[in-house]
């Protein structure tokens, strides 16, 4: 299935008299999705690593492998290619989605993160759409991404979109017993 094409630019959703603009019906009101910049790194290794140490009883590992991949985002990313964008509303973020290069046909989704408040809204939709648009407009043929089972409305939501489960095996990552997902999407 084809991601939608979406501008690049940020983009902003607001409600009219029951009509909503981007197609999100009663969602989320007056939400941009704007481009990461470095102002934004420590909110967002802060909040993956508090969110997934409340909720899966990850260890500090896992904090410390998202500021390096935070890091290395910002000190080596190619702007023509990669990008990560922060949900944003009234002054507060509510997510992120990245998408960066593996190779000169595949893309990687990394850092997909929606705050509590943000879920079940249809914010995860519009920031996957943005992050495949872009990884299409960019050229990439396909979009790979790793997570866990535990993400079920996650995993829901790829499905949806047209990604494919390739593969899925028992480990033991950040202090906790899981099941580690592959996804792959065809552009």
């Amino acid at each position: 299935m084809a991601a939608s094409k979406i501008s690049d630019a940020s983009l902003t959703c607001t409600g009219m008299k029951g009509k909503h603009l981007c197609g999100q019906g009663d969602r989320m009101e007056n939400v941009e999705i704007r481009r990461f910049v470095a102002q934004d790194r420590d909110w967002l290794a802060a909040e993956h690593r508090e969110s997934y140490a409340r909720a899966e009883g990850f260890d500090t590992s896992f904090g410390v492998l998202v500021a390096s991949i935070l890091d290395d985002f910002l000190d080596q990313h190619d702007p023509t290619c990669e990008r990560g964008w922060i949900a944003w509303q009234e002054g507060q973020r509510l997510g992120s989605i990245f998408c960066v290069k593996l190779d000169d046909q595949t893309a990687k989704l990394r850092l997909f993160l929606l705050t509590e408040k943000a879920r079940g809204k249809g914010l995860g939709q519009r920031m996957l759409a943005q992050c495949m648009g872009f990884a299409q407009a960019q050229g990439y043929s396909e979009m790979k991404l790793w997570t866990h089972e535990s993400h079920r409305a996650a995993g829901a939501l790829y499905a949806k979109n047209g990604w494919q489960l390739m593969s899925s095996e028992p480990v033991v990552s950040f202090g906790q017993p899981l099941i580690e997902q592959h996804w792959e999407i065809t552009l």
